[in-house]
């Protein structure tokens, strides 16, 4: 029974043991508190002792490379918790049995180590702990000595007081020699067994921990030759084996994995993949942050890659007698926009190719990849759809003459067609009608980098006057797969996906898929695309013969394919369809037989996409006298609405033989539905020699009604101004030239109302101004429609 009494004795024995032991209790209390306090105080870090490598993956975990810290070691941090436990056990059984018990020395190891070395003259042993052995490698002692030793005994209590026993073991892990420049168990287990440091067997984890005794000696024969492990270590690792299971006699079933050769892999076979897509995420690396975390995962497949690697290698092998000896490739996947694989050049070690330069990121001219999105654009802003009939006739844009790569002209031809054809009159063309954005500031937008003005490009920005990378490419291709959300290219796994952003409706970027969907691969006959999975695909060609270009998406791939030299010399072999679009696909059919159930992701029709009749001669609405008819992609609200006016009727005299002229009644008539094509699309008929009949006319007849097209002046230029050479006054002439519909005959020209003279359709008519000023220029022809636009000249010296 407990009593006052009693407790008041409690107490009072209590207050005399702590009076008698207060000097110790104190004493317990300060060290305690200094203890407390060592941890309390900032100090660094033990991972920021010495530099760390940088372990880049693949998407599934493979490696790619294993970078050199700055002080040249491998060397790459690991915690604690993602170590193996058989190797931290058997490295505290193999070097340190009661580090969990000591203050960073053992007295008694250090008086054996002494005795060996100095009494007996055995094997110079040390006495070291863990801990001695990480103040050894961190403050670069000379233990050999006695004075050496004291300073690590020092070193190694102050290691224990600034830092617990797992920061301490986690760090000897990770510094620890391993053999030449490889330091560490997160390195170590990658150089010599291609595996993290978590997912090491028993075997390989004791022979990691045997080596930093003495690594020279047991690594001798296993670092640089692809051969069996040293003798002296197997001996060492199947010692502490022997002692390993008698502390775990439920592994003695291992014993036949120790009877197996082990192998290590040797330093000069450390992975050296994807190594333009590696040095650029190192290089983002350095510049965004610096160091940060030692492993980088990235987006890439390493199947993925080593695909498009052997391709290439084999493609430059086969051409080298046509002077292709570059080649560089780029596959993302549209889904989340990762970069799957990357060849930025035909071979990184060729110096003669410059093949460490990353063909991926050098800024090219795109040549005619970029008209996709010309029409795109024209879809948007209502200047055309699929089946508009475009006018590929030679047409001057102001100074701007260009010309089709072949030099000839097709005359009428729908736009998808002339996409396919890649003809870059009908290009240029759509992109002067496009207002805002125009070409260039969708580019803009698009993020094409380090342009120059608008004014520098002018046109020539269509056919590929301006600079794009093939990231740049890939990103704007798969927009368009992407229904037109532009997202950023990712080649880090930890890198968010963005949300995108538009750039062009759903319904232009189906139309223009659609309309790449349609051209048929270089090595098909039939003119189709057969296969259940569709290729979109665009080739181009700089100018000069510099660059020749394939890209397109199928499946969820975009794949771009560059052919050329880095030092931007040209070669005629350099043709887009012929140099790059045969890789391009022999990449597209290997990726199908490596992913025989590839197929397109989901993407929903867009809902406001109509299709509408049209009339197939001139891409408008069909009148009742179209013969021939078809189906296009029509914009609600957005693509131009007009009724075909190619194909009209003309009441014939039975008689004369000549249009009758009204009043009909009483006359022998009949209709006949002629052609009436514009004044140089008829030109363009007759020098490609094919025949159309000309509509008839009767002059005597009295025009009642006025049907067909008005004149379009295309010369002078809209918005232009004239600068006239003073020296040439009087000299210098300006040319006047109109297109014409086909029932015309004649053309009057005036300025400032005033008559100058007359054409034919087609034909210039060339005026000299007399003083510099403001003028307006009218064209009337002989049915008595007309066209006018200003003029501006101006006289300089």
């Amino acid at each position: 029974m407990i009593t006052p009494s009693l407790i008041h004795r409690c107490w009072h024995a209590t207050f005399r043991w702590i009076v008698r032991w207060q000097n110790w209790l104190v004493g317990v209390a300060l060290l305690g508190a200094l203890l407390v306090g060592c941890r309390l105080w900032p100090h660094r870090p033990l991972n920021a002792w010495l530099p760390s490598s940088t372990a880049v993956y693949d998407q599934r975990g493979r490696l790619l490379r294993l970078t050199l810290a700055s002080d040249e070691r491998y060397r790459l941090w690991v915690p604690l918790k993602d170590v193996a436990p058989a190797l931290v056990d058997g490295v505290l059984l193999h070097e340190d049995r009661w580090y969990r018990w000591h203050p960073g020395f053992n007295p008694y190891g250090l008086a054996r180590g002494a005795w060996v070395t100095y009494v007996s003259r055995g094997n110079r042993q040390g006495g070291s702990t863990i801990t001695m052995q990480l103040a050894r490698l961190l403050w670069r002692l000379n233990t050999r000595r006695p004075l050496g030793k004291l300073q690590q005994v020092a070193r190694a209590m102050q290691l224990e007081l600034f830092y617990s026993k797992d920061q301490i073991l986690e760090a000897y892990l990770n510094y620890a020699p391993y053999g030449r420049n490889v330091e560490g168990v997160g390195a170590a287990s990658l150089v010599y067994f291609d595996k993290p440091a978590d997912k090491l067997s028993l075997p390989e984890a004791l022979t990691l921990a045997v080596i930093p005794q003495d690594p020279s000696r047991r690594l001798q024969a296993g670092a640089d030759a692809p051969d069996l492990i040293s003798g002296r270590l197997s001996q060492s690792r199947n010692r502490l084996y022997a002692r390993w299971k008698a502390l775990h006699p439920k592994d003695a079933g291992l014993q036949p994995l120790f009877a197996l050769p082990l192998r290590l892999r040797p330093l000069s076979q450390l992975p050296y993949e994807a190594p333009h897509a590696v040095d650029q995420v190192l290089t983002a690396r350095r510049l965004m942050s610096g160091d940060g975390d030692s492993r980088v995962t990235t987006t890439l497949d390493l199947d993925l890659q080593h695909l498009l690697e052997r391709q290439v290698g084999r493609y430059v092998e086969r051409n080298s007698g046509r002077g292709i000896r570059n080649v560089a490739a780029l596959l993302v996947d549209t889904r989340d926009m990762g970069v799957k694989a990357l060849v930025g050049s035909a071979d990184y070690a060729n110096a003669d190719i410059q093949g460490q330069v990353n063909g991926t990121l050098a800024k090219r001219s795109p040549g005619s990849t970029l008209k996709p999105f010309i029409y795109a654009l024209g879809f948007d802003q209502g200047v055309l759809h699929p089946q508009t009939v475009l006018r590929d006739v030679p047409t001057a844009f102001g100074p701007y003459a260009p010309e089709n790569f072949d030099g000839h002209f097709l005359g009428p031809i729908t736009a998808t067609e002339a996409l396919i054809r890649s003809r870059n009159i009908p290009a240029v063309w759509v992109a002067s009608q496009l207002q805002q954005p125009s070409f260039y500031q969708f580019l803009r937008d698009a993020g094409i980098s380090r342009m120059a003005s608008e004014k520098h490009y002018g046109l020539a920005l269509v056919l590929g006057g301006g600079e794009v990378t093939m990231q740049e490419l890939a990103g704007l291709y798969a927009m368009l797969a992407n229904r037109g959300e532009l997202r950023p290219l990712r080649l880090l796994a930890g890198d968010p996906r963005s949300d995108g952003t538009r750039v062009l409706s759903e319904e232009a970027s189906f139309m223009a898929m659609d309309m790449l969907r349609q051209n048929p691969r270089p090595d098909e006959t039939t003119g189709a695309q057969p296969d259940r999975l569709p290729v979109y695909w665009k080739t181009g060609t700089s100018w000069g013969f510099r660059d020749a270009w394939t890209t397109g998406s199928f499946g969820p791939y975009v794949l771009v394919v560059w052919v050329g030299n880095f030092d931007g010399s040209s070669n005629p072999a350099f043709v887009g369809v012929e140099a790059a679009a045969p890789l391009f696909f022999q990449m597209v059919d290997a990726l199908r037989a490596a992913q025989p159930r590839m197929t397109e992701p989901v993407r929903h029709m867009p809902a406001h996409l109509k299709r509408v009749e049209i009339c197939l001669a001139s891409g408008d609405l069909p009148n009742q006298w179209c013969p021939q008819r078809g189906m296009t992609w029509f914009i609600p609200g957005k693509s131009p609405i007009r009724v075909s006016q190619v194909h009209r009727p003309v009441i014939m005299d039975d008689d004369t033989g000549k249009p009758a002229c009204p009043p009909y009644e009483g006359k022998h008539t009949h209709v006949e539905v002629y052609e009436f094509w514009p004044s140089e699309l008829q030109r363009v008929f007759v020098q490609a020699g094919i025949p159309r009949r000309s509509p008839p006319r009767n002059d005597a007849c009295v025009l009642s009604g006025v049907d067909g097209e008005a004149p379009a002046i295309t010369s002078p230029l809209r918005g232009s101004i004239y600068a006239l050479r003073l020296k040439s006054a009087g000299q210098d002439r300006i040319a006047f030239t109109a297109n014409a519909d086909a029932s015309v005959r004649a053309m009057y020209w005036f300025v400032n109302d005033a008559y100058v003279g007359t054409s034919a359709p087609g034909e210039s008519l060339f005026w000299q101004p007399a003083t510099a000023g403001n003028y307006e220029v009218r064209v009337v022809d002989d049915r008595g429609r007309s066209d006018a636009r200003p003029l501006g000249v101006n006289i300089v010296d």
